[in-house]
């Protein structure tokens, strides 16, 4: 008789604050019976994504096994792409053996995360499988809420992009977008404020750190950005030239 194979889950448990779990993601690691976690250093058990979920539920509570797969920082393609595949096979002997497995990450599986890789990966393992995606509030709204300055209303366009590769680009950007939301961006401060100087937007400019964690710092102005608020970082670019269309009769 042919083991029947588990399902996956990948569950997005918010950008920091244990609170902003939903429901269902809170339910279901309870209950699930293997949990993947994302760690930063092989071995050291070190995620960011396991502190939010260990927020909001007791580890009594969690009956799954904890299998802990490493996902390195870095942006070598001979360091990563093997430690993806690595997770991915770990995830796919679970599955195989008729385990449910929840894969949990930071934020929302579907924005930027390294869930992405690993459902490529496990594409490799099966034929078909049964995956049910899990969505978490995002950075992308945790970051206006911190900010309490809308990303859009009415007529008005946002977008979100790398900072790395964002910058580069801003100018162009600037002109088609109200709002600009620019992820990662703690070490290209610099970089940012000699582009928005010139273009007179500095002041439409605000740095969040860690939203929505108690270690959330909000900086108005990016020259008082230390270097040390360099992690899970984000800039909200303001421009909103769009702003109040609606309420002025179709006239911004």
């Amino acid at each position: 008789m042919t083991q029947k194979i588990g399902k996956l889950y990948a569950i997005g448990v918010g950008p920091g604050d244990s609170s902003l779990m939903t429901l269902k993601s809170v339910e279901l690691l309870k209950t699930i019976d293997v949990i993947a976690i994302p760690e930063k250093n092989r071995g050291q058990q070190d995620s960011f994504a396991w502190s939010i979920v260990r927020g909001a539920i007791d580890e009594d509570l969690m009956q799954g096994q904890r299998s802990f797969l490493w996902f390195p920082m870095s942006k070598d393609h001979t360091i990563t792409v093997p430690a993806w595949r690595e997770g991915a096979a770990t995830i796919a002997e679970h599955l195989k053996a008729g385990k449910d497995v929840a894969f949990i990450t930071e934020g929302d599986p579907s924005v930027f995360s390294t869930w992405a890789y690993l459902q490529e990966d496990l594409n490799e393992h099966f034929e078909e499988l049964d995956v049910e995606i899990v969505p978490g509030v995002t950075s992308l709204t945790a970051v206006p809420a911190a900010t309490q300055v809308p990303l859009c209303d009415g007529e008005e366009r946002f977008c979100v992009v790398p900072a790395t590769y964002g910058v580069s680009i801003l100018t162009e950007l600037v002109k088609e977008f109200d709002t600009i939301l620019l992820l990662k961006c703690g070490r290209m401060v610099p970089e940012l404020i000699k582009v928005l100087e010139p273009l007179g937007l500095l002041e439409c400019a605000t740095y969040v750190s860690y939203a929505t964690d108690p270690r959330q710092r909000v900086f108005t102005d990016l020259r008082d950005v230390p270097p040390e608020f360099c992690y899970f970082a984000t800039v909200q670019l303001s421009v909103r030239v769009r702003k109040g269309v609606l309420r002025h009769g179709g006239q911004a």
